[in-house]
């Protein structure tokens, strides 16, 4: 009598990063000096979504920014018109990532991460529909919230309420302040979003954005009004720590359109086979398909200092599977 082979797990990705996934290198022991720079660096070094957001924050400020003399009073015209930019940037970043990734599908599903279609016909959606449902809950909730702090800071720091700096002279700080975005970005986001797993919350609020299971570019700002307001709440920092407005304009652009490269469900864009930008965050893919994992991001490691931390491999799947198992039981 011969033993039955144990039957092989069902592949669940279409395509697998590199596994283990790593977390910053910031904070490893003993210290990496020269890995811990690139992580900090690299996003600001080559073609990143980070330089595409610095290089449009530079156009705004430069080129489409009301004068100080205008915000000093709050008035429906210059409010407007920084609502309408937000909008079509938005449109811009996330339309344009959708339309090559799933409309036009210009690669396929090379580096797809989940083969699975979007949701069509399908109650749980706004309109039945996800694409159109994650559409409208972004173009409405997240630019409304993204627009109001905007709003409030231009206010603020023509004003004089809101402290802020000058590039001439606080050469230094602009770029250290650059540096520390993503960091402060990171530990706010872990904060806020493991309250928003927090059962009532979770069910009158969070889960909302958890209806896509199978992410696109337009998913990652879809979002319930009171998430919404609590995610962008990131940019108050620069209510009490003076930074350049340009610094503001990138934090902004990391927090609101970030969501469309972090959420795309493709590791990088392809051109002819050739890697142009990389796109969706395995990190946060998991988190979609896992829940109660990886609530946090990859530059710093909260959740592999609070146990939740999902590294891509079976072995971790089993593990946050068993951990959920607890964590309903309760």
């Amino acid at each position: 009598m011969t033993d039955t082979p144990p039957q092989a797990k069902r592949e669940i990705w279409n395509h697998n990063p590199a596994l283990p996934i790593p977390n910053s290198a910031l904070f490893d022991w003993p210290p990496r000096p020269r890995l811990a720079l690139w992580w900090l660096t690299k996003r600001w070094v080559q073609v990143t979504s980070g330089t595409l957001f610095l290089a449009t924050a530079l156009i705004v400020w430069n080129f489409l920014q009301p004068a100080t003399e205008t915000m000093r009073t709050l008035a429906p015209g210059w409010v407007l018109a920084i609502w309408a930019r937000n909008l079509i940037l938005l449109t811009i970043y996330a339309g344009a990532l959708h339309l090559w990734l799933f409309t036009f599908s210009l690669q396929g599903e090379k580096l797809k991460y989940d083969a699975r279609p979007m949701m069509t016909n399908n109650g749980t959606f706004t309109f039945r529909d996800q694409v159109r449902d994650n559409m409208f809950w972004s173009l409405t909730s997240g630019v409304a919230s993204w627009t109001f702090f905007e709003v409030l800071y231009w206010w603020g720091a023509s004003n004089g309420v809101i402290p802020t700096v000058t590039f001439q002279g606080h050469e230094a700080w602009f770029f250290v302040s650059l540096l520390l975005v993503p960091l402060w970005t990171s530990a706010h986001f872990y904060w806020v979003h493991r309250l928003l797993h927090w059962p009532p919350l979770y069910k009158r609020v969070h889960a909302l954005h958890h209806r896509s299971i199978n992410i696109g570019p337009w998913s990652g700002l879809s979002m319930h009004p009171v998430e919404s307001w609590l995610y962008v709440s990131a940019l108050l920092i620069h209510f009490v720590v003076p930074t350049h407005p340009v610094i503001f304009l990138v934090h902004i652009y990391i927090k609101c359109m970030g969501p469309a490269f972090s959420h795309a469900g493709f590791e990088s864009l392809l051109a002819r086979d050739t890697k142009v930008i990389n796109a969706g965050d395995f990190h946060h893919q998991l988190h979609h398909r896992f829940f109660e994992c990886n609530y946090g991001t990859s530059e710093v490691p909260w959740d592999k200092w609070f146990g939740s931390f999902h590294d891509g491999t079976e072995a971790a799947s089993d593990r946050i599977k068993e951990r959920r198992r607890r964590m309903y039981q309760k």
